[in-house]
């Protein structure tokens, strides 16, 4: 067969079976691998053969895991994390040495603007950042000793949207590692290295096991940075569990059609929301008042799980309509199964000053909703009377 389409491989990509000829791949709970002899156990060391030799290196359920999401995405390899923000840190502290730059966007999530700010400064690792609607500044914060340009899209918790393509060239100009944050958008909706992205980081926690069951990170995209980023996590040991490997292998078998029903709800909810009296604004990038609704039309197949907005009256009616809430879940998480409203400015990124707040959008009265698979009506309705009670 010819190549085959995305659903088709979420399902049918396997790497091998053992003796037993299992139809679905199977757990190999080990932490080591047995040697056949003396020189097998030196080759193996020696990297002159692969096989797996230690969990903490390889395991054939991150294997199979990380050969799949290579697939999805378009990338060359990868390697599978504990969470995705050891991914992220892995993949920056594999890269960069210390005296590096790093470009990113200012709108990221709250624990990588941590890293950025409290950590990587102590390693005199220093960040500039640009606004996600003002790209062509990103070629004048660009330094001898820039290495990196960073961003999500779109973005959490506002859900704004970036040109990867026009990144992408900026990145190539001024020869930089392109690293794309694409968990929100998963690999179903989007591709970003089909934009000119080197790497691709995703927190496989969200919409990749997609009901709240395991924390993963994985990071695919060109060998030459993946090898550097394989031999820092063989010695760092961030990898991922063979168990939550394989959970999340067989959570890719349903990723398109959960992200379909994912997406269709949030459009709609979206529009809904839209002409409600309580509500300010609401951002969606599937929605034809999103600021870069053609952006996303482009480079993406739907607009994703997550809707931001704003109720009016700020905080206190935020609150009445946190409290009001029957149905859906009060938590930090996204891209669950489950629908989950969140109040950013005091959960995700209640580390981030007001000044910090207010340059990437994030208001008092702003609320994140993952939109689940339940029914619609029902989301609807919930959403409905908690805004009826400010």
């Amino acid at each position: 067969m010819g190549k085959k389409k995305f659903e088709t491989e979420a399902v049918r990509t396997q790497l091998e079976r053992t003796q037993f000829l299992e139809h679905s791949v199977p757990l190999y709970l080990t932490s080591s691998f047995v040697f056949e002899d003396a020189e097998d156990m030196r080759a193996s060391f020696a990297e002159e053969k692969e096989r797996n030799i230690y969990s903490r290196y390889s395991n054939p359920n991150s294997s199979e895991l990380i050969h799949k999401i290579c697939k999805m995405e378009g990338a060359e390899d990868g390697f599978a994390f504990a969470s995705g923000m050891a991914a992220v840190f892995s993949t920056f502290a594999a890269l960069l040495n210390s005296g590096d730059h790093i470009i990113s966007a200012k709108s990221i999530f709250g624990s990588t603007h941590g890293l950025f700010t409290q950590f990587f400064p102590k390693w005199d690792i220093s960040t500039s950042y640009f606004d996600t609607n003002d790209l062509a500044s990103i070629e004048t914060m660009v330094q001898s000793n820039s290495k990196v340009i960073y961003a999500e899209s779109p973005t959490n918790p506002g859900v704004d949207v970036l040109d990867l393509k026009a990144l992408g060239d900026i990145a190539k100009r001024n020869q930089l590692i392109m690293i794309i944050d694409n968990c929100i958008a998963s690999p179903y909706l989007q591709q970003p290295i089909r934009f000119g992205a080197d790497l691709v980081i995703h927190s496989g926690t969200k919409l990749m096991d997609g009901q709240g069951r395991v924390l993963a990170g994985i990071t695919v995209g060109k060998s030459e940075l993946m090898d550097k980023i394989y031999r820092f996590s063989r010695i760092s040991g961030p990898a991922l569990s063979p168990f939550n490997a394989w959970v999340l292998s067989k959570s890719l078998e349903t990723l398109g059609l959960r992200v379909d029903r994912h997406c269709a709800n949030a459009l709609q909810l979206a529009t809904f929301l839209e002409e409600h009296p309580n509500v300010n604004w609401v951002k969606y990038p599937f929605l034809a008042s999103h600021p870069q609704y053609a952006i996303a039309k482009k480079q993406m197949k739907a607009g994703g799980c997550v809707v931001a907005f704003e109720v009016k009256g700020g905080l206190e009616a935020g609150k009445k309509f946190f409290d009001a809430i029957q149905l859906l879940s009060l938590s930090a998480n996204l891209g669950d199964s489950r629908s989950i409203v969140t109040h950013p400015a005091s959960t995700t990124h209640s580390k981030l000053t007001a000044a910090e707040l207010d340059a990437v959008g994030i208001t008092e009265g702003m609320v994140r909703i993952s939109v689940g698979l339940e029914h619609l009506d029902d989301i609807v309705q919930d959403i409905s009377q908690a805004l009826e009670n400010l």
